[in-house]
C-alpha cells in the first residue's frame, strides 16, 4: 500500500443527493432538475439555473434552508470514515462552498475543492466562479504532478475527466446512458463494493 495515493471523489450523487434535484422539489420548479448528468456542459447549466432562480425571486436563503434539510446518502459518512482511516481524501465538486458547508459538517469534515457564488446584499446569486477550468482533472493532474497517485470515482460526464485520468477509476452510481458509453469503467452501486476497488487499487 502506498502513501503516495489520494483518493478523490465527486459529491453530488456519490455521498449526497444532487442539491440542485432536492431543491426543484422544495421550490416546485421542475426545470431545476437538470444536472451535469443531463447537460455536459457545467457553465450553460449554471448560466441557465441563475435564469430561472432570478425569473423566480429566489437567492441562496432559500436553497441554503433547503440544503439544511438535505442529508448524505445512507451509508455514505460510514463509508467515508473508513475510507479516510485508510488513505487520503478530497472530494473534488462543481457545487460552491455556500452550498457545501453544511453537507460538509454532516459527513466529518473532510476536504472539500469546489467553487463560489457570487451573490449580491440582496441575497440575490449573480453568477459564479469556478477555481479553474475542468476543475476535477486539473486537480488530479496537479496532485500527480506533486507525487500522488490519485484513485478517482464519480458518476457524471464532468467525472470522467479524472476518472480516465487516474491510476484506477470507478462510476457509482452513475446512469444508464454514461455506464453504457464506457464499458471499460468499472461501475458499482453499493459503498462496500466501491470500498472494495479502491482498497485493492491502493
Amino acid at each position: 500500500m502506498s502513501d503516495m495515493n489520494i483518493v478523490c471523489l465527486d459529491m453530488e450523487g456519490v455521498l449526497v443527493p444532487e442539491i440542485w434535484i432536492a431543491f426543484a422539489e422544495a421550490s416546485g420548479i421542475p426545470e431545476l432538475k437538470r444536472t451535469t448528468r443531463d447537460e455536459p456542459d457545467y457553465n450553460k447549466l449554471m448560466n441557465w439555473r441563475l435564469g430561472i432562480l432570478k425569473e423566480h425571486g429566489l437567492g441562496l436563503k432559500e436553497i441554503q434552508d433547503v440544503i439544511s434539510t438535505i442529508d448524505p446518502m445512507p451509508g455514505a459518512k460510514e463509508f467515508l470514515d473508513e475510507l479516510r482511516g485508510l488513505t487520503q481524501v478530497i472530494i473534488l465538486s462543481d457545487t460552491f462552498t455556500q452550498f457545501a458547508a453544511p453537507l460538509m459538517k454532516k459527513l466529518g469534515m473532510p476536504t472539500i475543492f469546489c467553487n463560489t457564488l457570487e451573490v449580491a446584499d440582496s441575497g440575490e446569486i449573480t453568477g459564479f466562479r469556478m477555481r479553474i477550468a475542468q476543475s476535477k482533472l486539473a486537480t488530479v493532474k496537479a496532485l500527480q504532478s506533486i507525487g500522488f497517485e490519485t484513485i478517482a470515482s464519480g458518476d457524471s460526464y464532468n467525472d470522467l475527466g479524472m476518472i480516465r485520468a487516474s491510476k484506477a477509476g470507478f462510476l457509482f452510481k452513475s446512469t444508464e446512458k454514461i455506464k453504457a458509453d464506457n464499458p471499460d469503467l468499472p461501475a458499482f452501486e453499493e459503498y462496500d463494493e466501491l470500498l472494495a476497488a479502491i482498497k485493492k487499487a491502493l
